[in-house]
């Protein structure tokens, strides 16, 4: 090889040359001097299909472990959804179980217990049983508590959706509270806006309920001073704020109260509310209740509505209560669609607020319609009253009862401008007569200003020449009275009349029927049908009652007499079968639903199914109505007596054929709403 020596590279190439000379043979060999580039592409190439590779193997990998883990995920959650759902059942089984078992005794107690009251007792007897009833009420009372908070965590709770009277729920409210608000001297009062239309559309039931645990917290924590106030507004009227609103009692400041001692400023309860206004659909309500108690400590107000908490280890001991009334009322509120809030100062008080969204019902609904009608209510229609008070929020409270007995008002707010009044209504014309002179106690004092007191004197002698035939009427108010005042007052003829508060239209009327002597009369000689009774609508009606429980038996069967019904009891809903066969005398059954061998909802099922197929034999003429004492279809009302307040509710009793239900012990209003939809009273 022809060049220069040099070091061996190893990069030797060896080509054989042929010449044509078999015994010749020829190498040639090549070395060179560089080596050749690595061929990088290649590599490059291979690296990379072998890093997708890999990655996608990891991919593939992964996703399959993702799948595999994801349904194994799956099948936990569905294993322990399965547990929860399980543990929820047990929970709301437990629940209903230990209700049953501890109202069915309690219906046992409280029955005897009424049906001892009825007997002939000393004083002190009845004292102790009327406690001992009582005392089983509150515990009751616990227990419904218990169960609503249940049924709240287990979204079993619905809503009615019904038409009702606010103004009506609250006069209940008041008459509930009034015994402890007179007791412990405070003053209780409603103020209700003109702009609350007369009827909405919502459960009064469950918006009686929250209003009752905020008054009855209120009362609970007033010691023997100040007041509780209830109002209610449209949340609309907030919009102008408190210095430009219309309404008298939202205008007025902490300083200007029910009782003349301080509050916390009520505007600060609803200041986080998110929603306050009100749609074409639906109007939105305030409700806001006000007290002068001892407030809630500043640390505890976080904690204030979770369930079983108190604002510290000893409110339980010195107030009672278990602390659950505010988390039903909070929840209650949620699904009313509204909010709640508060503002409480130690010392000072509490106001908490609370709004819910109502339909808006038709102006005149039957019961509106039946009050508009009555005599006792449309008779003071026309007249003029004057009310006589220093406090604003107070006469503003008196005002608005009246109104609604369609009396127009004027108020005084000192004894002077009531004296220029009195002195002006004397001399005017007709049209502005005073029928009748409300005076609040705080007002009125002989000693204090008795020019006043010769005026009233003078204006009743000069009323009763120029309106022999509607003399006006003194009237005192009051929110304690003890009876030798009362005896006293009536007995110089200072005041025609004493109305303890806290006001409501049942007091106003009875108490202006007596003064006035109106409606009386007419209403002895009207054509008018009496309100109805229990005892109108049972008495000589035939009712089968059917429960397992001895005790229970009597009980009902003690009630259900009391009001001239004629029973007769049964063990078993197997019993009740054959006796509740068409054709048949009873008029009712009421069946309990926790029964062995066959349930009420068994035996009700039943008994439908032969009332089916007997109607069927008289639509077809297998069967004579004249037989069977003219009726032409059988339906006999069943009414389900439960201690499970869960499990009763309106959808499971209609599924098997029942009417209503009522719960143990027996209220009786509810027996009332439930017995009034089948029979008119005689």
């Amino acid at each position: 090889m022809y060049g220069p020596n040099i070091t061996d590279t190893g990069l030797l190439h060896i080509s054989n040359l042929d010449f044509g000379d078999p015994a010749r043979k020829h190498e040639m060999h090549c070395r060179f001097k560089q080596r050749p580039p690595l061929p990088w592409t290649a590599i490059l190439a291979s690296v990379g299909i072998l890093v997708i590779t890999l990655l996608l193997g990891h991919i593939f990998h992964a996703a399959v472990n993702r799948i595999a883990k994801v349904e194994d995920d799956f099948r936990k959650m569905e294993d322990l959804k399965s547990r929860a759902e399980a543990a929820d059942r047990a929970k709301s089984q437990f629940l209903a179980t230990v209700s049953h078992e501890i109202r069915t005794p309690m219906n046992g107690v409280l029955g005897m217990l009424q049906m001892l009251m009825d007997t002939d007792l000393d004083a002190n007897q009845q004292d102790y049983a009327q406690t001992a009833h009582d005392s089983g009420k509150d515990l009751i009372s616990l227990i419904n508590e218990v169960l609503d908070q249940a049924k709240i965590e287990s979204g079993r709770l619905e809503l009615e959706t019904v038409p009702f009277n606010l103004r009506t729920i609250l006069d209940n409210v008041l008459s509930l509270f009034s015994g402890k608000s007179c007791e412990k001297g405070i003053e209780l009062a409603v103020y209700v806006s003109y702009q609350v239309p007369e009827v909405i559309i919502g459960d009064p039931g469950r918006f009686r309920q929250t209003i009752t645990n905020l008054v009855g917290n209120s009362i609970k924590f007033t010691n023997d001073k100040g007041h509780v106030f209830v109002s209610v507004h449209v949340v609309d009227e907030l919009w102008v704020g408190p210095l430009g609103v219309g309404d008298e009692v939202l205008r007025q400041g902490p300083s200007n109260t029910l009782s003349g001692f301080p509050v916390v400023n009520r505007w600060k309860s609803w200041e986080n509310f998110k929603i306050l206004n009100s749609t074409e659909e639906k109007i939105r309500l305030l409700v806001t209740v006000e007290d002068t108690g001892v407030g809630i400590p500043l640390d505890a107000q976080s904690r204030i509505f979770t369930p079983f908490m108190q604002a510290d280890s000893s409110t339980s001991r010195t107030y009672g209560g278990t602390g659950i009334g505010l988390s039903v009322s909070n929840c209650l509120v949620n699904l009313m669609e509204g909010e709640i809030g508060f503002v409480s100062e130690p010392g000072i008080g509490s106001t908490f607020s609370f709004t819910a969204a109502f339909g808006i019902g038709e102006m005149i609904s039957q019961e509106t319609k039946w009050q508009k009608n009555e005599i006792s209510v449309s008779e003071f229609e026309g007249l003029r009253a004057l009310v006589v008070d220093g406090r604003t929020i107070r006469a503003e409270v008196v005002r608005y009862h009246l109104r609604r007995l369609g009396i127009s008002v004027d108020v005084a707010f000192s004894l002077e401008y009531a004296c220029s009044y009195i002195s002006s209504s004397c001399n005017g014309s007709e049209s502005a007569h005073v029928a009748m002179v409300l005076v609040d106690r705080d007002s009125w004092s002989i000693e204090t200003d008795p020019t006043f007191h010769n005026l009233l004197e003078e204006f009743r002698e000069l009323s009763r020449t120029k309106y022999p035939e509607c003399p006006p009427k003194i009237f005192l108010l009051s929110k304690t009275l003890s009876s030798t005042e009362c005896h006293e007052l009536k007995s110089a003829a200072s005041v025609d009349g004493i109305i303890l508060k806290p006001l409501r239209l049942s007091i106003l009327v009875a108490c202006f029927q007596e003064a006035l002597g109106i409606g009386k009369k007419k209403l002895s000689l009207s054509n008018k049908r009496k309100l109805p009774t229990l005892e109108n609508l049972l008495k000589g009606k035939r009712i089968l009652v059917v429960d397992d429980n001895k005790v229970n038996r009597r009980v009902a069967e003690g009630t259900l007499k009391k009001y001239g019904a004629f029973v007769l009891c049964v063990e078993s809903g197997k019993a009740a079968i054959p006796m509740l066969e068409p054709p048949h005398n009873f008029d009712a059954c009421f069946m309990d639903l926790q029964m062995p061998e066959m349930d009420g909802f068994e035996a009700t099922r039943q008994i439908r199914e032969m009332e089916y197929k007997f109607n069927e034999k008289i639509e077809g003429g297998e069967a004579s109505r004249e037989m069977f004492g003219n009726v032409g279809s059988w339906h006999t009302p069943i009414l389900a007596m439960t201690a499970d307040l869960i499990q009763a509710n309106n959808e499971e009793c209609m599924k098997c054929g029942m009417d209503d239900y009522v719960s143990k012990p027996f209220e009786e209003e509810q027996l009332y709403s439930a017995v009034a939809r089948f029979y008119q009273s005689g």
